[in-house]
């Protein structure tokens, strides 16, 4: 039977806590030996005798997204609210893994949406990004499931989300361009139907507080 263990490690204070599911993590560990053997290492050796079991649980972790409901994240703090100005959450750290190598891509999210009698408590649009992030993806899909979480759940008056990523499947193999940086955006409602509803979201997300 699966089970799923909870570990945690207490150092100068700070408690680390991994959730991981150890058939999982003893099924993929037992490939990645395998594979490094392909590779034309040898998994015996002291340096590589834990690498296939770390490798697995860095995995299950970096795609727990999978386990996530997006929309009950949004759900579990939505309050009625009089107020329909823009609200920008900007600079949120991205952490994702391309589908196609399987390498990270990474870089920051900017959000906004216009209220339409409810707000949502502002640590919970990160949470969003995380848990569609922390799976295998495509930027573009990415920034679309972040826009129609938050337009189905919040329904509000319009969603826009900018999204700045650097892609390690670029920089450290194909063409290896190492600066350069893969921008996508998506809109609804009023951000997409305004010009000037979208242009003072740019100016906000480019705007510095100095």
């Amino acid at each position: 039977m699966s089970k799923d263990v909870l570990k945690g490690e207490s150092r100068d204070g700070y408690v680390k806590i991994d959730r991981y599911n150890e058939d999982k993590i003893e099924a993929v560990a037992k490939h990645y030996k395998d594979i490094l053997g392909q590779l034309g290492e040898n998994p015996d050796r002291e340096g590589l005798l834990k690498t296939p079991e770390r490798v697995a649980k860095a995995l299950q972790y970096l795609t727990h997204g999978y386990d996530l409901k997006p929309d009950e994240i949004l759900k579990g703090a939505m309050f009625e609210e009089d107020y329909s100005q823009m609200v920008v959450v900007k600079d949120i750290e991205v952490y994702s893994m391309c589908e196609h190598h399987m390498l990270p891509f990474f870089g920051k999210a900017h959000i906004a949406y216009i209220p339409n009698g409810h707000i949502v408590g502002l640590s919970k649009i990160p949470r969003v990004v995380d848990a569609f992030a922390r799976r295998l993806q495509v930027q573009e899909r990415l920034t679309n499931e972040i826009r129609d979480c938050i337009q189905n759940t919040l329904s509000p008056m319009g969603v826009a989300v900018v999204m700045e990523c650097r892609h390690l499947c670029m920089a450290m193999r194909g063409v290896q361009k190492q600066n350069s940086v893969t921008t996508t955006s998506a809109f609804t409602g009023t951000f997409l139907s305004n010009d000037k509803t979208r242009a003072e979201f740019l100016r906000l997300i480019t705007a510095s507080l100095d």
